[in-house]
């Protein structure tokens, strides 16, 4: 099948996207006059953009759940929307939660159906990669009003759900998992061997930060079984996190293993609620010489005695999907993937309940796309084909034989919901603006909630059937505030590097724009591998900050360079044990090109970014030192053996077994080749990317006599901070880029 973007090249893809928004910004740039400031951006919320939150489908697809907050009452509540009328209804009013008199209001901030729609959950939340339910649980009854606590500890729970008879509630507590009888509230425990560092049903850092995944156990679809992750991490190196404010420094120690470390030691185990024994499911011996094995994800097929375990190498270029027999323990291989660079993780695979069949997606052929096997693991046939990835699979209605998912078809910076039949027929484009889009399903796929923005709209939420007309906009999205402010256009442009590689990017010029002069220009990159900046997305608080800028006269750039995404896999493998090579050339390359443009100053480039954007700032930097000007670099990588097992590994093996490229991709090895002004920047607390890659840095630079600027955040995390810390924040790079530019 032909493609938009097969049939044209990049620089044609973009040309057209150009043409469509331009005149839309132009218009707009003519009559707002007030200027943007980093409080009004960052600490006032008059930018927030109102989002459908908390959404819950109900049966049938007749209606859903979302929350709601009442600022004015500083109360968030469970409201219904009826599909069919559009009429919301308060379904929980968080004021008359109340367990005795005198207590304090309750706050919801997370709450989980039961299956059979009779009560609902309600728990806190803990700090993780995504929501994570934990704390206290309390229960809701929606047919009488009932409302009480179900636990009462000081010790750590989380991953609460129901039963899928709604009988019970499973969920974890200090590395244990229990269920609990909602009738007669009597707990039971399942597990035993929970730990400090032997985890049942919840993840380390390391699997939650890199696999994406924060719930560690999963019921049967019988309810008989709780499947779920241990993972014992004695064996993984501790690192500290300082705390420098109390008078005598604190220490908190995590379990964080760095490049070539040894990981947690992972295993899945089965217990049945009846005899409250745990059967360990046979995975296999280690799959390479590392003899090191990652469980990325573990699924229920549709019967409740066969799991699903996939199983990954240490050099994550091999997986195989086994599945298992929960009542012996014993698994066989039914699909084996294999990679010469390494395989990248998703939640595509789908066991459809009506056919012995499932999904799964391989990008074997340079763009990722959907297969369907059989349980033995013979091939079908290939659903879908074509110089575009598949983004991700949204749901199977098998009813009516349709599959449904978003795509880059029509271009690398677009995403649209498609939908093609289990035949592999009948391929469709479902949503029709450019920009985007996504989709949440009803249970039955008769209607969709659609998620909308492009490079001009705010996140706008509608309701459409499933072949995509529209019902109504539930949300509009807009951001009344904005209609006061002169926005400058985001515009796309592509250009080739010198070795030929055709690559994309937007721009925003001074909202003054005047042809005749020439301007400085800031480059953000963020660059890490399968990432995106150059998409037809709302750009949110950043974008506003990059119209301030604008406003003050500079030009602001970003640039995908080779290794990022949705342009197949041989374009982001290039970097493949050789992080930050060709990533650094092709900014270095943009910055270059982007000097030859008539309007552009070649002496005032600057660049910035955060995280892997901040190791390629300085990258850049320094390797591009005739090039940039100015860099501001914000919680940087300085050298990959500072960084953790699984994400560092992917790409670069360990450092003993690629050990000069290691050290050719550190920013600390190249820190005397610095000429212009950096500005370095990491909060003291950051479990991520720890402050030693930038005290390391800071090292490097003082040995090498090197001048330089720095702000450190105590206690500050990976994000470093919101609010009043993000306007400090953000003044003092502001100022540092105006100073220097």
């Amino acid at each position: 099948m032909n493609s938009f973007f097969g049939c044209r090249s990049l620089r044609q893809v973009l040309s057209i996207v150009f043409l469509v928004y331009l005149p839309v910004q132009v218009a707009v740039t003519q009559e707002r006059t007030k200027e943007f400031s980093l409080e009004d951006i960052y600490n006032s919320g008059k930018f927030s953009t109102k989002s459908v939150r908390g959404v819950q489908w109900m049966k049938g697809g007749r209606a859903y759940s979302f929350l709601e907050t009442d600022t004015s009452k500083k109360q968030t509540d469970v409201w219904t929307y009826d599909v069919a009328t559009g009429n919301k209804s308060k379904l929980v009013d968080a004021a008359k939660l109340v367990l005795k008199d005198g207590d304090k209001r309750f706050r919801i901030q997370n709450y989980v159906w039961s299956p059979d729609e009779s009560k609902m959950l309600f728990t806190g939340t803990l700090v993780a990669r995504a929501v994570k339910a934990g704390g206290n649980f309390f229960l809701y009854d929606v047919r009488t009003g009932k409302f009480k606590q179900l636990t009462n500890t000081e010790q750590e729970q989380m991953n609460a759900k129901f039963s899928p008879d709604s009988k019970m509630i499973g969920f974890v507590r200090a590395n244990n998992i229990f269920v609990l009888d909602v009738e007669s509230d009597k707990e039971s425990q399942l597990t035993f061997d929970g730990a400090e560092h032997v985890l049942n049903g919840h993840f380390d850092w390391v699997y939650e930060e890199e696999f994406g995944i924060i719930d560690g156990w999963q019921w049967s679809p019988d309810g008989a079984f709780v499947a779920y992750w241990q993972l014992d991490e004695n064996r993984v190196p501790e690192f500290p996190i300082m705390d420098y404010l109390p008078l005598h420094q604190q220490v908190t120690k995590m379990r964080y293993p760095k490049a070539g470390d040894p990981n947690s030691i992972v295993r899945i185990g089965v217990v049945s609620l009846r005899s409250k024994q745990t059967k360990w499911m046979d995975i296999g011996e280690p799959m390479d010489s590392t003899q090191d094995t990652y469980i990325p994800r573990m699924q229920w097929t549709a019967k409740s005695n066969t799991l699903a375990i996939q199983k990954l190498n240490r050099h994550q270029n091999r997986l195989d999907l086994m599945l298992a027999d929960v009542t012996t323990g014993k698994s066989k291989v039914v699909l084996t993937e294999t990679e010469k660079t390494w395989i990248d993780i998703n939640d595509n695979l789908r066991f459809l309940k009506k056919t012995d069949a499932f999904i799964w997606s391989s990008d074997r052929e340079n763009f990722l796309h959907l297969w369907l096997y059989d349980l033995n693991g013979k091939l079908l046939r290939q659903l879908t084909a074509g110089k575009w990835a598949v983004d991700r699979l949204l749901g199977v209605d098998e009813k009516s034989q349709t599959v449904y998912f978003t795509a880059s078809v029509t271009s690398p910076l677009e995403r649209d919901v498609y939908s093609i039949t289990l035949s592999g027929s009948g391929f469709k484009r479902i949503t029709k603006e450019s920009g985007s889009n996504g989709a949440n399903f009803a249970p039955d796929f008769s209607v969709f909630l659609h998620t909308f923005s492009d490079v001009n709209t705010p996140t706008r939420t509608s309701l459409r059937k499933s072949d995509g007309s529209l019902i109504r906009v539930v949300e509009e999205g807009t951001i009344d505030a904005l209609k006061d402010y002169r926005i400058s256009p985001k515009t796309f442009f592509a250009f080739k590097t010198s070795d030929g590689v055709e690559l994309s990017g937007w721009m925003i010029k001074p909202v003054d724009f005047s042809p005749p002069r020439k301007y400085a220009v800031l480059m953000a990159v963020y660059g890490g591998p399968g990432s995106q900046t150059v998409r037809n997305s709302w750009g949110g608080n950043e974008f506003l900050w990059y119209q301030l800028l604008a406003k003050k006269g500079y030009i602001v750039v970003s640039v995908d360079g080779r290794g990022t995404g949705a342009r197949g896999k041989d374009f982001e493998s290039v970097t493949y044990k050789n992080m930050g090579k060709w990533e650094t050339f092709d900014q270095i390359e943009g910055a270059k090109y982007l000097a030859t443009l008539p309007y552009v100053d070649g002496s005032r480039m600057g660049i910035w970014g955060w995280s892997y954007g901040g190791y390629m700032t300085l990258m850049s930097l320094l390797e591009g030192a005739d090039v940039f000007k100015v860099g501001v670099s914000v919680a940087p990588v300085t050298h990959w053996k500072f960084y953790d097992s699984i994400y560092t590994e992917r790409y670069m093996l360990t450092p003993k077994e690629n050990p000069e490229a290691y050290e050719e991709s550190a920013p600390l090895t190249h820190a005397k080749k610095l000429k212009g002004n950096l500005l370095i920047i990491h909060g003291s607390s950051d479990d991520n990317v720890h402050w030693q890659n930038t005290v390391s840095m800071v090292n490097e630079l003082i040995k090498e006599g090197k001048q330089f600027d720095t702000a450190f955040y105590p206690g500050g995390m990976h994000g470093i901070g919101s609010g009043k810390v993000r306007v400090q924040l953000f003044t003092k790079i502001t100022n540092f880029i105006l100073g220097g530019l």
